[in-house]
């Protein structure tokens, strides 16, 4: 039975087979029976590598320790909310804070919090127009979270990326991504964790 600790776009935990491609966490999630309770504890949200000087990162969720959580992707990761490692990830990271003018993790944490956390909703979204989405942002609809690849938006399932449907050229679109972290997918973004699951170019 998999454990409910991977991550969707919008933020949420869910129960599914397939491990992803990135890890991370966001504090410790879960009580002492290894149940997860409570979707965060704390502002900093991160992403890491799956292997990183001898660690392999398994889903595990030790007593008192923080919770393993998987995204299908490092995009996937950006629209929960989340933001490179500063250890594992530390050139991602020192990019990452030079494109949005940061001065340290806690000043990218609190803005990510403000941009993602709307108390007593599920997650905030924000109004942009669809000609301004960046590559890699996630739009959302009432059928679900897609992926905005070029002309496409590409429906995000735990598993990869499922059918593919127009962008529209104009007119208002829900973005998930939280504005900061699309500001980064504007400048282009090439990693040390794969950006895209390999689904995402299958035609």
């Amino acid at each position: 039975m998999p454990l409910r600790n991977r991550v969707t776009p919008l933020g949420a935990l869910v129960a599914a087979p397939e491990r992803g491609l990135v890890y991370g966490n966001r504090g410790c999630l879960h009580n002492d029976a290894g149940e997860i309770y409570r979707n965060w504890r704390g502002r900093r949200w991160i992403s890491c590598q799956l292997e990183f000087r001898g660690r392999h990162r398994e889903s595990v969720v030790p007593p008192g320790g923080y919770t393993s959580l998987f995204f299908l992707d490092d995009a996937t990761a950006f629209a929960a909310g989340h933001r490179p490692c500063a250890e594992c990830r530390r050139e991602d990271f020192e990019r990452y804070k030079e494109i949005v003018g940061a001065r340290n993790a806690d000043a990218i944490d609190a803005r990510l919090h403000l941009e993602r956390v709307v108390p007593g909703t599920p997650r905030q979204c924000h109004a942009v127009d669809f000609g301004d989405l960046p590559d890699g942002a996630f739009v959302a609809f009432a059928e679900g979270t897609f992926l905005v690849l070029g002309d496409a938006l590409l429906r995000w399932t735990p598993g990869g990326y499922a059918y593919r449907k127009p962008r529209p050229p104009r007119g208002e679109a829900q973005m998930v991504t939280p504005p900061m972290s699309a500001s980064v997918l504007a400048e282009g973004w090439n990693g040390v964790v794969p950006f895209l699951h390999p689904s995402a170019y299958a035609r």
